[in-house]
């Protein structure tokens, strides 16, 4: 059964992978990679924080005149993809994928850079979303209902509505451009795209269309999901457009930071563990006589002979010290 073969050895690696792996696992060095990358976590938290605030402070409220109405009188309806399950798609999900891939390859790098990526991807395109719908502050199609719930429309002498309806109904509808729903799911599956395209290598140029079904899938999702923003009038078109280049922009970007470009004949794996597989392969050259014969050194731990004090040549390779 040939293909049972080839979709095992998308998640457990093939035989050349798995002779040139390093071992490092969680168990090993997953506090080493976490302390290496702690100031990555620390400007995460402060994302979080803008995000807090741009939520908090409220978008521009934009002229609004009679004449502009017209187009902005579109029924009132919930969402058809609740708030609520944005994060569960877009961040849970592929974290889910990134862990059930560990669980085969036992490779912390991978694991730690996914989610770390995947993370910045969701949280840079929040933060540009939202500052970008403050600033804009452009109606929503329903924006009449929103403003005027009695269908009775005011003005001032300026020609500008007077809004009677619930002040949070009119806070959110001037949050139209662009969409949060849409970039925060290209955000999230766009990132999952990329990273599964790597891990089948569905840019191998063999010609397995199959590989580019499972990749263009998370995208199609995204792309529902924008769609439904039409559909229940929370955006115009040019909203949902202009999000889903955004948050596939943003995931493009932090991807590439952590893994080569999926169509790279090691785009299968991170740049850490390439770089972490060097340096195991260098220090094995280091071997030692002993009554039973070699014994290798010991990669984990070196003396530095000069200042005395024990380092880790992971950490070393990360830095950028070797």
């Amino acid at each position: 059964m040939a293909w049972k073969d080839k979709i095992k050895t998308v998640f457990q690696g093939n035989t050349n992978e798995i002779e040139l792996g390093c071992g490092h696992t969680i168990k090993s060095h997953g506090s080493s990679v976490a302390r290496i990358h702690m100031h990555d976590w620390l400007i995460l938290l402060l994302l979080v924080v803008i995000e807090i605030v741009l939520y908090i402070i409220g978008p521009f409220y934009r002229f609004v005149g009679k004449d502009m109405l017209d187009d902005l009188k579109y029924p009132m309806k919930e969402n058809t993809v609740p708030v609520w399950s944005v994060p569960l798609y877009a961040v849970l999900l592929p974290i889910i994928i990134f862990v059930f891939i560990y669980l085969r390859r036992r490779d912390v790098y991978d694991l730690h850079h996914s989610i770390l990526g995947l993370l910045f991807a969701i949280l840079i395109t929040a933060v540009i979303t939202d500052a970008i719908k403050n600033a804009v502050g452009r109606p929503r199609p329903d924006f009449f209902w929103r403003c005027f719930p009695d269908g009775k429309d005011v003005y001032d002498k300026w020609g500008d509505v007077i809004c009677h309806g619930k002040e949070s109904d009119i806070k959110e509808g001037h949050k139209s451009f662009p969409s949060g729903h849409t970039s925060w799911s290209f955000a999230g599956l766009g990132f999952l795209s990329l990273y599964l395209a790597g891990k089948i290598k569905a840019f191998d140029r063999r010609g397995h269309v199959a590989k580019l079904c499972i990749v263009l899938l998370p995208l199609l999702m995204a792309s529902l999901v924008g769609i439904s923003r039409v559909d229940d009038y929370w955006h115009h078109w040019q909203d949902v457009f202009t999000g889903g280049m955004i948050g596939l922009f943003v995931a493009t970007f932090c991807y590439l930071q952590f893994f080569p470009a999926p169509y790279h004949t090691e785009g299968w794996g991170p740049y850490a563990y390439f770089r972490a597989v060097e340096e195991v392969r260098s220090s094995r050259q280091h071997v030692h006589p002993t009554n039973g014969g070699l014994e290798l050194e010991r990669p984990e731990v070196q003396l530095n002979q000069r200042s005395g004090t024990t380092t880790n040549p992971f950490e070393d390779v990360e830095f950028g010290r070797m």
